[in-house]
């Protein structure tokens, strides 16, 4: 039987970890998931920040907000999310690591992904092999040898996704980061695992293959960039949670940081810029008091 927690938590950088701690602080039985190492700041430094003088290294500061929220009696499991479901007043949440948890609530917290470079090639055949969601154009390219590009559960999630679609399905990483349980799961679905980086994105009209730092250039119809954890936006939207109308690039809130579907919040950078630590932190607090009122509601009514 799933555990089921009050607060579910995706997501471990500022916002999400202000919001564990003020959930648990409300005697809320708090999940964080999502590893700090994740996180935009973990490589940064926090500075002009209130209370704090000079330059505070980003990684230290994860580190010591982490300690707080399990000090109150949150709990981390450093896995990325890869599924959430509805089930009557709960959510089933099913990790990576293939663990299956429930909660009344969740946070997205999970931060924007932030590409600082682009593959050779790419930007021209964006649409003309190039895709950015396996889920939504996966389907395309059946019966066609295809690659998928990234170093954590999105690429691993996407590559076994493919694999029930099309073959061969290459899993170009130069430093693959997931569980061995998944590595022997897309070993075990015929995933071609590549330790490699991609260089170029070839083809004019359309791609016709994918050259690697090794010289090795795989014969791909297809070229899925799936970087990071799983999307939050393609858990969100999934779940019906409404995007901004201008941009449809952020989460929607309101100022209790709740979202258009009950049960679930959303604080920091997934809501929208500025992108500061201070903001993060202000919606995580808002977003864990929140989240922790309703899950005690939604525990009395299922216990009830």
């Amino acid at each position: 039987m799933s555990e089921i927690y009050d607060v579910a938590i995706i997501g471990a950088g500022p916002a999400g970890l202000q919001a564990a701690i003020h959930a648990a602080r409300r005697k809320a039985k708090t999940i964080v998931l999502g590893k700090i190492e994740a996180s935009a700041l973990y490589k940064a430094h926090l500075e002009n920040y209130f209370g704090l003088e000079g330059k505070k290294e980003g990684k230290e500061v994860l580190e010591t907000g982490l300690s707080q929220a399990k000090k109150f009696g949150a709990l981390h499991q450093p896995y990325d999310v890869v599924k959430i479901d509805p089930e009557e007043n709960l959510f089933r949440i099913e990790l990576e690591s293939e663990e299956r948890i429930k909660a009344f609530t969740i946070i997205i917290a999970t931060g924007v992904t932030r590409r600082k470079k682009k593959i050779k090639g790419e930007k021209d055949l964006v649409g003309k092999g190039v895709s950015y969601c396996v889920d939504c154009d996966g389907f395309f390219f059946r019966g066609l040898p295809v690659a998928v590009v990234g170093d954590e559960s999105a690429a691993a999630h996407g590559a076994l996704t493919l694999s029930k679609i099309t073959s061969p399905v290459y899993l170009v990483s130069a430093n693959l980061n997931v569980p061995e349980a998944l590595i022997k799961e897309l070993e075990d679905s015929g995933v071609k695992i590549i330790t490699a980086k991609a260089q170029e994105i070839i083809g004019e009209k359309e791609v016709e293959g994918l050259m690697l730092d090794s010289g090795e250039k795989l014969d791909v119809k297809g070229v899925f960039i799936e970087e990071g954890a799983k999307g939050a936006l393609q858990l969100a939207t999934f779940l019906g949670v409404a995007l901004d109308p201008e941009n449809m690039t952020y989460i929607q809130v309101d100022k209790s940081q709740r979202t258009n579907v009950p049960g679930i919040f959303a604080a920091g950078d997934v809501c929208g810029p500025p992108f500061q630590v201070a903001k993060a932190v202000g919606e995580g607090c808002i977003a864990g008091l929140s989240a922790a009122d309703e899950a005690h509601k939604r525990r009395k009514e299922h216990e009830a």
